[in-house]
């Protein structure tokens, strides 16, 4: 077996919030483990596989690897539910649609690369504690259980941790706060491989949206997320109907089936105890208004993963020390995805004819303004021309 039965930290979840916790605590010399339940990093996939330039550079990624992306992307498609759109050109010219699978094992090599032990099919099954004091964490690799000490666990392991509720950390979302999200990756279908296509409405997807992501050749990403108490049906549902009313959509074929819970809201406060840091998913660290959480997921892990090496360092693991990752993510990153919810909040209780509206007033610079949470006076004082609108115009200011 690959790993001892100690180590500075244990990080659960090979996500990229776990790599970039593994990566940035093994840069700062401690020993670290990071241990994924599913047997291959990457899979299955989990998102529509979008990233911008600019949630590339917050990565520390300067460069695309033709190794992982699928298509370049130079902007989107924003549809209203009568179908009029607009363009939005992506102010840093350049975005992908990449393949999870190899861009997951990548940044795990990343890991690996700086000094950390990386195994798969390896579940944390409960915490090791010592006076109630958390020492470790008892694992399953494939059939073999073993118990690993560590000064540190930091659980990257998805929304709603398990292991973070073990630790007294409440992690659990209400409806609300979580989208239910389908998805094909399907071939021969006929999309444009330039933009991102995004449809909104509540008839199209109850408190969310559809997306389609080309990845190269005929290939897209083609789903949904839906959220209670908005949506009527199943996410599925939702998704069949529209692909059966897109003919470009209809002839395509199903080489993929993804499903999943997002979460889109519920920003946690305090993300740490005694000698245990959340991360990730698991942390709730996805951007609200359209559920991407690479990047913010791997800038929590980074984040998590550094001060966990000075807290060790120092020799205070104790939940006041590790209450800086509270406030430097929260300064960081937390503050401007609160405002996004904010917006969220806004967006879900519109009408489809408030859509429609919107949509003649708003143009495609407006929305990328928008989705990086700027411009929401210019949006309050456009919803303030409408009577039926001005309750929510206020909440936004």
């Amino acid at each position: 077996m690959l790993m001892k039965n100690e180590y500075d930290a244990v990080v659960i979840g090979g996500g990229p919030a776990g790599s970039g916790a593994a990566t940035a605590a093994a840069k700062n010399g401690l020993r670290v483990l990071m241990i994924e339940k599913r047997a291959e990093i990457g899979s299955p996939k989990r998102c529509g596989e979008g990233l911008s330039k600019s949630a590339a550079e917050r990565m520390g990624i300067k460069e695309s690897d033709p190794a992982w992306v699928c298509q370049n992307i130079k902007g989107a498609t924003v549809y209203a539910p009568n179908g009029k759109f607009a363009r939005v050109d992506f102010p840093d010219s350049e975005g992908w649609v990449i393949e999870r699978k190899i861009f997951d094992k990548n940044l795990a090599r990343k890991a690996a690369e700086a000094g950390a032990t990386v195994v798969s099919k390896t579940e944390a099954i409960s915490l090791l504690k010592e006076n109630d004091k958390i020492i470790g964490v008892r694992i399953k690799h494939q059939d073999e259980e073993m118990d690993v000490k560590a000064k540190i666990i930091i659980a990257a392991d998805g929304v709603e941790s398990k292991i973070a509720r073990e630790a007294g950390i409440n992690t659990t979302l209400k409806h609300e706060d979580i989208a239910s999200a389908a998805q094909y990756e399907m071939a021969n279908v006929d999309v444009d491989q330039d933009r991102l296509e995004l449809y909104f409405g509540n008839e199209i997807a109850g408190g969310g949206y559809v997306w389609i992501f080309p990845k190269g050749g005929k290939n897209a990403n083609v789903g949904i997320g839906v959220r209670k108490p908005f949506a009527k049906r199943k996410a599925i549902e939702y998704l069949n109907d529209f692909i059966n009313s897109h003919e470009n959509l209809k002839k395509g074929s199903i080489i993929e089936f993804n499903t999943g819970g997002v979460p889109v809201g519920a920003i946690m406060k305090n993300m740490v105890t005694d000698n245990f840091i959340v991360a990730g998913d698991a942390a709730h660290q996805v951007n609200p208004i359209h559920g991407g959480g690479i990047s913010e997921s791997y800038v929590g892990g980074r984040i998590a993963g550094e001060i966990a090496a000075e807290a060790i360092k120092k020799d205070n693991t104790s939940k006041e020390f590790l209450s800086k990752y509270n406030d430097i993510w929260w300064n960081e990153r937390g503050e401007k995805l609160q405002k996004i919810e904010k917006l969220r909040k806004v967006v879900e209780s519109l009408k489809d004819d408030d859509l429609n509206w919107l949509a003649d007033h708003l143009k495609g610079e407006d929305l990328v303004e928008l989705s990086k949470a700027n411009k929401f006076k210019f949006l309050a004082e456009i919803m303030m021309k409408r009577p039926s609108l001005l309750l929510l115009a206020r909440k936004l200011i």
